[in-house]
Parts: C-alpha cells; sequence; structure tokens
C-alpha cells in the first residue's frame, strides 16, 4: 500500500484481450500473479457472489472496492441490495453511478440527485461501508457544473461529499466539441465559464482537487481530441468514445490509431496533482483508493489487440514509482 491507500485494478482490465472468456479464478490468480496490486476492483456479479469471495481468499486478494450504476427514482432498494453484497464480501467503498436521467424519463435534477445522495449515505452507514459519487459519461456528474452545487448541498446538512475522480471523462471532452454539447457545456467552455483544460487556470479538475474531497482516484489515460474506438460499436451502432487512450504504445496491429506518448500526459499530470495535494494536506485528504481504470466496453478497449492486464500493471508501476518521487520532493520542501 502506499501510506495507507490501496492500488487496486478495475474487474474488467484483469484480462489480456477483450472479449477472451476467463474465469473469476483466473482474474484472481492473474492479479496476484503481477505482484502489484493490492486488492481487486470488482463488485460480486449476480450469481457469482460466493464464487468471488471464495477466489479472494484462496488468492490472498481483498474486495475493497466496487461500482454499480444507478437510475434514481427506481433502484433505491438495489442500492441497498448492493452495498450490503459488497460488505459481504469484504468491500470497503461502493462507487454510486447515478445515470443523467431519472426513472420518469427527465434528467435528474439537482434536489433529487441530493436527496439520492443523503439515502445512499444513511444506509451505507448502517451497512457500514463507504459511498461516493462518479464524475462519469452518462450520469449527471457529465455536466461538470453540478458537481459543486451537490457538495456544497450535502455539507449543508452535516454530511460529507465523497468524489470519486475519473479525470478520464473530463479530458476526454478537452478539445472535443462534440463530447461538450454531449452534457450541454460547450457554450460555457467557449466562454471560459467552464474551464476544462487542466493546464488553463481555474479548471474543474483543479477545484475538486483542493476540496479534499476525492477517497477514489481512477486512472484511465485518455488524450484530448483522442480517437474513437473503431473496433466496437456501440448499442446504437456508433463507435466507441474515445474514453480510453494505451498508457504505452502498443505493438504494431494491436491498436486501430497512432500512439504519441505526449497524449498521455495530461492523465499524468492530474495524478500528480491528486498526489500532492494528499501529501501536503494529509490532515484532510480523504484519499484511501486507486485504481487503474484500462478496460473493455465499447467506449473503451472493446476489440483492441493490445493486453488491458499489461496496460493496467504499467499504470500501477508508474503510479508507485511517481508516488514514491513526490513524497520526496515534499519531505524536502
Amino acid at each position: 500500500m502506499l501510506d495507507g491507500i490501496s492500488l487496486g485494478c478495475n474487474g474488467r482490465g484483469v484480462q489480456h484481450i477483450a472479449g477472451t472468456p476467463i474465469t473469476v479464478d483466473e482474474q484472481f490468480r492473474l492479479l496476484k500473479s503481477a505482484g502489484i496490486f493490492d486488492h481487486f476492483d470488482r463488485m460480486p456479479q449476480p450469481g457469482q457472489e460466493r464464487e468471488y469471495v471464495d477466489a479472494a481468499n484462496r488468492h490472498g486478494v481483498p474486495i475493497r472496492t466496487g461500482l454499480w450504476s444507478y437510475t434514481i427514482g427506481k433502484d433505491e432498494a438495489q442500492l441497498e441490495k448492493n452495498l450490503r453484497v459488497c460488505k459481504d464480501a469484504g468491500g470497503e467503498f461502493h462507487d454510486i453511478m447515478p445515470l443523467t436521467r431519472h426513472a420518469a424519463g427527465h434528467v435528474v435534477t439537482d434536489r433529487e440527485a441530493l436527496e439520492f445522495y443523503l439515502h445512499a449515505h444513511e444506509v451505507a452507514q448502517k451497512v457500514g461501508i463507504g459511498i461516493g459519487f462518479e464524475v462519469h459519461i452518462y450520469m449527471f456528474t457529465e455536466d461538470f457544473r453540478r458537481v459543486m452545487p451537490l457538495a456544497r448541498a450535502v455539507r449543508e446538512r452535516g454530511v460529507p461529499f465523497n468524489f470519486i475522480l475519473d479525470h478520464s471523462h473530463v479530458l476526454l471532452k478537452v478539445e472535443n466539441p462534440e463530447e461538450q454539447d454531449v452534457s450541454g457545456i460547450r457554450e460555457d467552455v467557449e466562454a471560459g465559464r467552464c474551464i476544462i483544460d487542466p493546464y488553463e487556470e481555474g479548471n474543474v479538475l483543479d477545484e475538486w482537487i483542493a476540496e479534499d474531497m476525492i477517497p477514489w482516484l481512477q486512472v484511465r489515460p485518455v488524450s484530448p481530441a483522442g480517437p474513437k474506438n473503431r473496433w466496437a460499436l456501440t448499442a446504437d451502432g456508433h463507435w466507441g468514445r474515445a474514453c480510453q487512450y494505451p498508457f504505452v504504445k502498443p505493438r504494431p496491429g494491436e491498436w486501430h490509431s497512432s500512439w504519441h506518448a505526449w497524449r498521455v500526459e495530461p492523465c499524468k499530470e492530474v495524478v500528480r496533482r491528486v498526489f500532492r495535494r494528499h501529501l501536503t494536506h494529509a490532515a484532510t485528504s480523504p484519499l484511501r483508493y486507486l485504481t487503474t481504470d484500462m478496460i473493455d466496453m465499447p467506449d473503451y478497449g472493446d476489440g483492441a489487440r493490445y493486453s488491458l492486464f499489461e496496460q493496467n500493471v504499467a499504470i500501477a508501476q508508474w503510479l508507485r514509482k511517481t508516488y514514491a518521487e513526490i513524497k520526496a520532493d515534499v519531505a524536502r520542501d
């Protein structure tokens, strides 16, 4: 662990080639063999709960984190069930991903998001597990302007706001008007009212980091104006969105596009800032979990011929090295 921060790998990335069958036991065996991860990031899947717990115990790799998406107005009971499943499997923290639209069909309102967060917090307290909301495509948090008002509203009620940072979903929209239009932020981005470029002062990523509200950082590179996934189609028949860019250079024929090392740098820079904030504000930083998130699915790595797991291992190695370097720098300052 990194000073009490547990480093995990998303279960969808504990495989080599996307779509190649791999059993739960083989996933845990593969993760253990890498010798670099502290935990498995995956909620036990329905009908396989016992299988996940047995594999975790057999290989000595705990399940500490997991996620699920929810439709507000419909999935309140499912949330409580999932929290108990995670807790029973040894989980410590559950990533809640509330979809953009309410069960009634409208875009989730600020009030509805607040009530769902408070409900989740109350149930989680009873179960004995941590919860947080993630910034993510297809979720109401994809409109980044909604994050801080929710955080303030939660805190006004005496409840801590836990925010799971997957910065790839912000970087995805840099220099990408099409992606900005998806969540309706294009006009504000162009007018400078919503700053998403991490190298520009006043950007949303720096704002969130400074709030000391991130218990979990998920690391998946994307590239500003990066290529869509031309090797996989979404359910509506379009190429997958550009939500994943290889961390290290794929071998010839393993990816559909050219690869350039500089395109990974924005992702690395955000990670450095999160680490520096944590190390210089240890008394207030809630950071407890890191995960590597090179995964399958059409918007990510479906169809790719590079090894998802090799990419995740490379990220994990870089995370450990970078954390140690920044820790040494902070100690010298």
